[in-house]
């Protein structure tokens, strides 16, 4: 009886024990269903989006995830308000003062790009020093209360010598960038590993201040392979990044290289017309993703020889006051313009090539000087009637004072080093059979040059016509025995020119600049993989083919502007002469360095260096008549003002304290 009664015991309890599996079963069914109704989406390692079920509940509170079109940072609500600001456009002295202004302007976060090609100057060389400390940086951001959004390219466009791409890419004469070339992924996975390794752990999940990382940049307006896209995704991951990822394209590139399931897409545009259009696509992508405009862009930039763009206030306000009735999140592009020091100046080509000029000031929020303007002070109050005051914020910081400016007046130019005395300085040359683009030159160093001007010298005898092969990039000034006698610009195709030389023996210079490479091309263009600079094939003199070339590297590296600075061989200023020179001036500071704006007026082409600092080009064809000087790089007391003319000098130099743009 016993023994009847314990199996009947036990056959009961394993029946409810079954019935309560089933339960629980049905319930765990009905929870994922209700999940994917009430989903808010972060990014797995794997790059799907997975699913949460409360945000306040898990690893969800460890980073920027969204549902219902809602971001949510820490399990809080957060509009995005952010301003792009590049640190490699600015001395690192400015940047806390930057970023302090982005935060009193009532934005949370700060955006930046990082450029490949000045962390990586040739192949396994890194640099993260000085303007390039990106992680400083980003720890300044934290530190002064900002988010970051992280755009590590490896392309990033912005108006950036090769949108940020290395040119000693283009050494494999069968490189084919932003694609999945094996040459190109093991160049980009090297970089990408460098950089990564020096901020992963700045991310949001790592109690950084990095809230969102961007794959790639405006992929789709270029190409339709997404596969990239997924190789650049894994490299992202396996490296530790495990923020938001993001895109942001414009409508047709969102159309044509569809990435949304494994990056939250964005929107970059200036018209409210084509924001909409782009906003109305993401909404249909995703009932649950949020509106942010990564590129709303608040200026425009300048070309060499064209007019001085930028974006009138009162259609600016009105295309912010679109985006945010929109209840977008958005990133002012740019908040803080900087500057394209040195020979970092892109290029656009699209019907003619256009060189960018040295300032980035963009017409932006902040001036090229970091100065608030007109833009800025609407925009504060525009960001808090319209979105911090519902957000329970009722003021605002104080905005840091202006950096203090000076007027130092003009300067006489005093000393001269000739043509070929610069030359002689140059000690890392090459002999060729015929003349070759710079990237896929061997000089001593063993890599090719990037940057600047590139000669190719060739003693000749008596002739007339000189003809080049095929187009010059980018602008060529052919000179006998260091005098001018043509110049050939991008548009000439085979062209040939009158030298009438009626010695026996002249140096033949054939002094080519590289005036930027392109930055941005549209879908289907192979232009970015042309970006090879000087000229490329035979030259003939008359009916003559001239072979055995030296070519010397013009690029005023730092151990040549040393080299040229302490040389012998300067000479007393006297006069004006229209021939290419190095010259030499001294600006005495009597007290604490200020900004100021140094104005080539007479001057015709050339490139200024301040203390060995490369400001960039000057060019009277305008629009840009003055270069930014900022007083990090002055001194009290003398500062060495070096001058490289290309045609016709002036006596003197005029530093002032207000820039002329255009």
């Amino acid at each position: 009886m016993k023994k009847m009664r314990s199996v009947f015991f036990n056959r009961s309890h394993l029946k409810r024990f079954f019935l309560l599996i089933c339960v629980l079963v049905v319930f765990l069914i009905g929870r994922v269903l209700w999940k994917k109704e009430n989903i808010h989406h972060i990014f797995e390692g794997n790059g799907s989006l997975r699913f949460h079920e409360d945000l306040s509940e898990g690893d969800s509170n460890h980073y920027l995830t969204f549902k219902n079109r809602q971001f949510y940072l820490g399990g809080k609500p957060l509009t995005i308000l952010s301003g792009a600001v590049h640190y490699f456009r600015s001395v690192p002295e400015y940047w806390k003062d930057r970023l302090l202004k982005v935060k009193a302007c009532g934005l949370n976060t700060v955006e930046t790009y990082v450029p490949w090609n000045v962390h990586e100057p040739v192949p396994g060389h890194f640099d993260f020093t000085g303007m390039l400390d990106i992680r400083k940086y980003i720890k300044l951001a934290q530190e002064v209360g900002l988010y970051v959004i992280l755009r590590p390219g490896p392309y990033i466009c912005s108006e950036w010598d090769f949108g940020g791409l290395p040119s000693w890419l283009l050494a494999d004469p069968n490189m084919r960038v932003r694609t999945n070339y094996h040459g190109y992924q093991k160049a980009a996975k090297s970089y990408l590993s460098q950089l990564l390794s020096r901020v992963v752990d700045l991310q949001f999940s790592n109690g950084g201040p990095i809230i969102a990382v961007q794959v790639e940049n405006e992929y789709g307006s270029y190409s339709n392979d997404t596969n990239h896209l997924t190789f650049l995704r894994d490299v992202l991951h396996k490296n530790g990044i495990i923020e938001l990822l993001v895109t942001s394209d414009n409508l047709d590139g969102m159309n044509r290289a569809p990435f949304y399931k494994d990056a939250l897409p964005m929107a970059n545009f200036k018209s409210l017309e084509n924001g909409l259009a782009i906003f109305e696509k993401i909404r249909k992508l995703d009932d649950n993703f949020p509106l942010m405009v990564l590129e709303f862009w608040t200026g425009w930039f300048d070309h060499w020889g064209h007019t001085h763009k930028g974006f009138e206030i009162e259609k600016y306000k009105s295309v912010l006051e679109g985006i945010l009735h929109q209840k977008s999140s958005v990133n002012f592009y740019m908040f803080h313009g900087g500057t394209n020091f040195g020979f970092m100046a892109g290029a656009n080509f699209f019907d003619d090539y256009k060189p960018d000029v040295t300032s980035y000031d963009y017409d932006a929020l902040l001036s090229e000087d970091g100065n608030v303007t007109k833009k800025y002070l609407a925009t504060r109050v525009m960001l808090m009637e319209l979105v911090l005051k519902q957000q329970g914020i009722q003021s605002l910081p104080q905005v840091p004072p202006m950096t203090p400016k000076a007027g130092y007046g003009s300067v006489k130019v005093v000393e001269y080093l000739s043509w070929q005395d610069m030359l002689e300085a140059i000690d890392n040359t090459v002999l060729v059979d015929e003349p070759t683009w710079m990237e896929m030159l061997k000089f001593q160093s063993g890599f090719g040059q990037s940057y600047g001007f590139i000669v190719y010298q060739k003693q000749i005898a008596r002739g007339d016509n000189l003809k080049l092969s095929g187009f010059v990039q980018d602008r060529a000034q052919i000179l006998l025995d260091a005098q001018q006698v043509a110049m050939v610009t991008w548009s000439d195709r085979d062209p040939s020119v009158r030298i009438q030389n009626q010695k026996s023996l002249a140096t033949l210079d054939i002094v080519v600049e590289n005036l930027g490479r392109v930055n941005f091309v549209r879908f289907g263009s192979n232009r970015l993989n042309e970006q090879r600079k000087g000229i490329n094939g035979t030259v003939y003199l008359d009916k003559s083919t001239l072979q055995k070339w030296k070519v010397l590297p013009l690029d005023f590296n730092k151990d040549y502007l040393s080299r040229i600075s302490s040389s012998t061989h300067w000479q007393e200023f006297k006069s004006s002469r229209d021939k290419p020179r190095m010259y030499k001036t001294i600006l005495k500071i009597d007290n604490e360095p200020k900004d100021t704006f140094l104005y080539m007026k007479d001057w015709q082409k050339g490139v200024v260096f301040i203390n060995g600092f490369n400001l960039g080009r000057y060019w009277d064809i305008g629009p840009q008549r003055t270069l930014y000087v900022p007083a990090p790089i002055l001194k009290k007391g003398d500062n060495e003002v070096l001058i490289f003319e290309q045609h016709r000098s002036a006596s003197e130099v005029r530093f002032q304290s207000t820039p002329i743009l255009g």
